[in-house]
């Protein structure tokens, strides 16, 4: 039985991965390093911002200067912003699947490899603003996706505030990149996977894949929690 839904958030919630990919190129480039999109869909998708500038660093020989990791991901915070409140971002069909899960009383949380700050600035005004239970996000683990440190913090924030214990087992997650599947799956939950970054082949280790929320049924999660 279905106990808690998870969302990713970059890519799932809110179509927020082109601003991502434009304010890191923003930073980038006062290092004279501009990242092909591509390759940044192919090899630094789903890392948190800490993670992306380490590993440009080494992959593309970026040489920071006297500028520390810390201060790049406070620079992509400010561009994010501004890029993002150019335009709403939450993705079709969202807004009323969160509701629906609401009705069955089902917990609902999220687990973004993306920093609070940059979570809050894009729920800000939503209609659905207020529904998590949790928000797990980079700011909370060491270790982003593929790891599965961040889906097993999440659902032991999930257990800290239920009056029954919830398993992995019961749970089932929607993400939109491999890294995310084969972090869930190895805390041991049920994933679905949704098309919105990725064709469907890129995806094929989710146990359902689907192009919307929208196709989503209550029951059939419930169903892939028993199986």
């Amino acid at each position: 039985m279905l106990k808690a839904f998870i969302f990713d958030f970059d890519g799932v919630i809110a179509d927020s991965e082109p601003c991502h990919y434009a304010a890191t190129n923003e930073v980038l480039a006062q290092f004279g390093v501009k990242l092909a999109q591509e390759d940044y869909y192919t090899n630094y998708l789903g890392y948190t911002d800490y993670e992306l500038f380490e590993a440009v660093r080494k992959e593309e020989k970026a040489d920071y200067k006297d500028i520390s990791i810390e201060q790049l991901t406070e620079q992509k915070a400010k561009v994010f912003e501004k890029l993002i409140k150019q335009g709403d971002c939450i993705i079709d069909g969202i807004s009323e699947f969160i509701e629906k899960l609401k009705k069955e009383k089902i917990r609902i949380a999220v687990n973004s490899g993306a920093s609070l700050a940059d979570i809050n600035i894009m729920l800000t005004g939503a209609s659905f603003e207020n529904s998590f239970d949790i928000i797990v996000s980079a700011d909370d683990v060491t270790k982003g996706k593929p790891d599965p440190e961040s889906y097993l913090l999440t659902l032991e924030k999930l257990n800290d505030i239920s009056d029954l214990p919830i398993s992995a087992s019961q749970c089932v997650v929607i993400e939109d990149s491999r890294w995310g599947i084969i972090s869930a799956k190895k805390a041991g939950m049920n994933v679905i996977a949704v098309t919105n970054s990725y064709p469907t082949e890129e995806l094929k280790d989710a146990a359902i894949v689907v192009d919307s929320v929208r196709e989503i049924d209550i029951s059939q999660l419930h169903k892939l929690c028993s199986d």
